[in-house]
């Protein structure tokens, strides 16, 4: 078995130190993060619900009054479905191309 010199395992010493550190500086912002979310006093976070209760009724009346309402943000889980739809429907483009039938292709609907 070949014997290690001086300082033989030092990089991973350092690599996994490196990782104990970020670990505690991650841990650092958590806790930074919470402190400043428990800053908030009650008054604060009732003033603050209050202006977004404010602010969902206008926009509840603004579209019950025909103006377009803004239109909700496409989630990931959508974008993500939305790619796989595009994707199959340009493998089915390729598989009618070649003409092979699609129930061949494992391509069924």
């Amino acid at each position: 078995m070949a014997r290690r010199g001086r300082g033989g395992g030092s990089a991973w010493k350092w690599v996994g130190l490196a990782g104990l550190a970020g670990v505690a500086a991650s841990g650092v912002v958590v806790a930074r993060a919470e402190r400043q979310r428990r800053a908030y006093t009650p008054d604060d976070v009732r003033d603050r619900l209050h202006v977004r209760a404010a602010e969902a009724a206008a926009d509840e009346q603004a579209a019950g009054s025909g103006a377009p309402a803004s239109e909700p943000p496409t989630t990931a889980r959508r974008r993500y479905a939305d790619g796989w739809k595009a994707a199959r429907a340009r493998t089915r483009a390729v598989w009618a191309r070649r003409r092979i039938p699609s129930d061949r292709a494992g391509l069924t609907s």
